[in-house]
């Protein structure tokens, strides 16, 4: 059975995504299958590459493997599809440790974060229903298009200037928790960190009429006085307006606006979240790879379930600069040739990893990759291309959109035949 073949993949139409074929999730999915028609009055939100059930990927153009769920392919022979190595470490015999996504988005996503294993497994017991997984959701966010979204709290100083000249907010916390946290930040991280609970607890408790009639008055504000909210962070009075129209009233505009950094990642830029950090994503394309799992631990900007109580007491309470949960771009080993660039974003997991190759924009060039200890999963975000494995005469085309499942031991080459726009491709991987 061959180590590389094409999978179709699975779409989500979330509410908060893009609509039509402006959402590259949309011009993917309808790319990878012909029979995929476009509803221009629909939102396209997210694609699903991997072996999670909820959206599986079958498999196209192998005669042996044809229509087969890849998750059932994995099932059947989880050595030549997973390695034995990948299957120890990570304790399933049909599922990838991982699962690949594009996402395209319109409107914020909800603000939330993620348990890690020992409370997944708590939660998952106890409330199957709105834990699905009994797994940790690490993950990485690599921005396609130009991206914006909050990730982790602001530094604590920029906290208390906030606390200090929004009074809406100071209003909720209260003058004595305000000056509890303005006065007692100090260079003891634990102490810091409590504080930093007490006031985001605070808040997450407040009564919903209480959290509406401040957040119109921070939106009059951001409208009569913006330079003072863009003294905080440039933008932050637009920011408050634009999420305000998408969810009038909402606690979303305090936690997030206020207390989590506001981070714009330029195309090819990533970020890493780890389990427990809260985060939301407001806008943009992206590539997100994360450890296979679903579970999701709400705050604000949802009408979902919100777990108020199970969020206040997980979250690391981590805070500090966003430049700081940005991934470097690091050279990889496995891959040599032509192309104009081949990195590595590598993030403190063992999950996933995800190599990112660019061509010019000029047919003929050539990357080769040694294999690896574990499967992957290649899609290409632009340009056109060959895919081929070494010894094998068998080529295939590569378009925009489609996605390959490659094999642990396959050493393939990718080729660009794009003349007018730069060939990309990311491929998630794992080695144990």
């Amino acid at each position: 059975m061959s180590g590389l073949f094409r999978i179709d993949c699975g779409y989500q139409n979330y509410d908060w995504g893009k609509i039509g074929s402006s959402s590259a999730v949309a011009r993917f999915a309808a790319s990878s299958n012909s029979s995929t028609v476009v509803d221009e009055s629909k939102p396209y939100a997210e694609l699903w590459m991997g072996t999670h059930p909820s959206v599986p990927s079958k498999v196209v153009e192998d005669a042996s493997l044809q229509g087969k769920v890849l998750r059932d392919v994995v099932g059947e022979d989880p050595a030549r599809y997973l390695h034995p190595s990948v299957i120890e470490k990570f304790g399933s015999d049909k599922e990838l440790p991982f699962l690949f996504k594009v996402l395209s988005i319109e409107k914020v996503l909800s603000i939330q974060a993620h348990p890690d294993k020992a409370l997944a497994k708590q939660l998952h017991a106890n409330d199957p229903k709105n834990y699905p997984d009994d797994n940790h959701k690490p993950e990485m966010a690599i921005a396609v298009t130009d991206f914006e979204g909050f990730c982790g709290f602001k530094p604590l100083e920029d906290i208390a200037a906030t606390i200090k000249a929004v009074p809406e907010l100071s209003e909720i916390l209260g003058q004595e928790l305000s000056e509890e946290f303005c006065s007692g930040i100090s260079d003891n991280e634990t102490t810091n960190k409590k504080l930093l609970q007490k006031i985001f607890g605070k808040l997450m408790n407040t009564s919903d009429d209480v959290i509406a009639a401040k957040a119109d008055s921070l939106v009059q504000r951001a409208s009569s006085d913006a330079a003072s909210l863009d003294a905080l962070a440039p933008g932050l009075a637009d920011l408050i307006q634009r999420l305000n129209k998408q969810f009038p009233q909402d606690i979303g505009l305090f936690c997030g606006c206020l207390l989590l950094n506001h981070v714009r990642l330029n195309a090819g830029e990533a970020m890493f979240l780890q389990a427990k950090d809260p985060h939301a994503y407001i806008s943009g394309d992206i590539i997100e790879c994360m450890a296979a799992s679903d579970n999701v631990v709400r705050a604000g900007f949802t009408p979902k379930f919100k777990d108020v109580e199970n969020l206040v007491e997980m979250l690391t309470y981590a805070y500090g600069d966003v430049e700081k949960q940005k991934m470097p771009l690091l050279p990889f080993a496995k891959s040599r040739g032509e192309a104009k660039k081949s990195v590595l974003y590598n993030p403190p997991i063992a999950e996933f990893a995800v190599l990112q190759t660019i061509f010019d924009a000029k047919a003929g060039e050539k990357q080769e990759f040694d294999a690896f200890d574990g499967p992957s999963i290649v899609i290409a975000t632009s340009g056109t291309g060959k895919i081929s494995v070494k010894g094998d005469d068998s080529v295939k085309t590569v378009e925009t959109g489609y996605v390959f499942f490659v094999a642990p031991g396959t050493e393939i080459e990718l080729e660009s035949t794009s003349s007018t726009e730069p060939f990309t491709t990311y491929r998630a991987f794992v080695e144990a």
